[in-house]
C-alpha cells in the first residue's frame, strides 16, 4: 500500500510540474493563420433574374463601438490581428491580395490599375522631412525620418456594394464589391482635414483571406468569428455616403453636417422598405 501511494504521489507531482511549466503564451493560435477555411459561395443569380439593382457606397467609422472588432488590437497579439494588419500581411508577405490605385484625387474605385510591390512599399513606408534647429550653428536643417503606416492610422473603411433583387428567389442580395482602408489627412497645423482612401481591394478576392483570420467575439470567447463573417452577417455600423445617381456625386458634395446624415438615413430607410413593400397580403 505504501509503494502504491508513493507512486501515485510521484505521478501527481510530475503532472503538476508539467502544468506549471506550460506557458499559456506559447499555446497555438486558434486557427488564425491556418488557411484551410472555405468561404460560403454566393447564390447564383442569372442576369435575366435581376429585377432591381442599386449601387451603394458606405463608410465604416472604426471609432464606433460596434466596429472596434475591426480596429483592435492595433498591435498583433498571439491569437488575432486587426483587419488592416491582415490586409497588410496579405499584400506584402503572402501576396494573396492585389491592391488597386485610387487615382490622383483618390476617387477611382473601378479597380483599373494594380499597384506594384514598389508602390506598395512607398505607401506603407513613406519618408517625412521636418526642419529643426542645429544646436551648433543655429541654422534650420532638414531631418529625414521614415514613417510607417500602421493599423492605428486607419480610422475608417469605405465599402462599395451592390443591392440586387433576385426575382427567382424573391430575395435581395447585398454583395460587397470593394473595400478601401482610409487614413487621416492632416493640415500643416496638425488638425484632421478629412480621410483619404489608401488603395482599393476587390472584395471577392479578400473573402478567402478574411475567412481564415479571426477577430474578437464580444459575446463569447470560446467561439471566435472571422472577418468574413463580420461582413457577411453585416455585423458592423456604417453611414451611406453615396448611392448611384445621374450626377455620380456623393452626398457630401451638396449636403453637409446634419443634412448629410439625415439624407444617409433616408436612403438607408428606402433600401429597407423596398424589400418590405414587395410583399402584399
Amino acid at each position: 500500500m505504501v509503494k502504491h501511494a508513493t507512486a501515485r504521489v510521484a505521478v501527481l507531482v510530475l503532472c503538476a510540474a508539467q502544468a506549471g511549466a506550460q506557458n499559456p503564451n506559447e499555446l497555438k493560435p486558434t486557427g488564425t493563420d491556418m488557411k484551410t477555411k472555405r468561404v460560403v459561395p454566393y447564390p447564383h443569380i442569372r442576369e435575366a433574374d435581376v429585377l432591381w439593382h442599386k449601387r451603394v457606397w458606405r463608410t465604416i467609422d472604426l471609432r464606433e463601438k460596434l466596429n472596434h472588432v475591426l480596429y483592435y488590437p492595433t498591435e498583433p497579439i498571439i491569437d488575432r490581428k486587426s483587419l488592416f494588419q491582415v490586409i497588410k500581411d496579405a499584400l506584402l508577405l503572402d501576396g494573396d491580395l492585389t491592391a488597386f490605385d485610387v487615382g490622383v484625387v483618390g476617387e477611382d474605385d473601378e479597380f483599373r490599375k494594380p499597384l506594384s510591390v514598389g508602390e506598395l512599399n512607398n505607401i506603407f513606408l513613406r519618408v517625412d522631412t521636418s526642419w529643426t534647429e542645429d544646436i551648433n550653428t543655429g541654422e534650420m536643417v532638414p531631418v529625414v525620418q521614415p514613417v510607417e503606416l500602421e493599423s492605428a492610422d486607419i480610422r475608417q473603411y469605405r465599402i462599395k456594394e451592390d443591392w440586387i433583387f433576385d426575382k427567382q428567389r424573391s430575395e435581395i442580395d447585398v454583395r460587397i464589391i470593394g473595400i478601401a482602408p482610409m487614413r487621416e489627412m492632416r493640415g500643416d497645423d496638425g488638425e484632421v482635414r478629412g480621410y483619404s482612401p489608401v488603395f482599393w481591394l476587390y472584395y471577392p478576392e479578400c473573402r478567402y483571406v478574411f475567412a481564415n483570420h479571426e477577430c474578437f467575439n464580444p459575446h463569447n470567447d470560446a467561439q471566435r468569428i472571422s472577418f468574413e463573417s463580420v461582413f457577411m452577417k453585416r455585423m458592423f455600423g456604417s453611414t451611406i455616403t453615396k448611392v448611384s445617381n445621374v450626377y455620380d456625386r456623393p452626398i457630401n458634395s451638396h449636403l453637409t453636417g446634419i443634412d448629410a446624415l439625415l439624407e444617409s438615413e433616408a436612403i438607408k430607410q428606402e433600401l429597407f422598405e423596398f424589400e418590405h413593400d414587395l410583399w402584399n397580403w
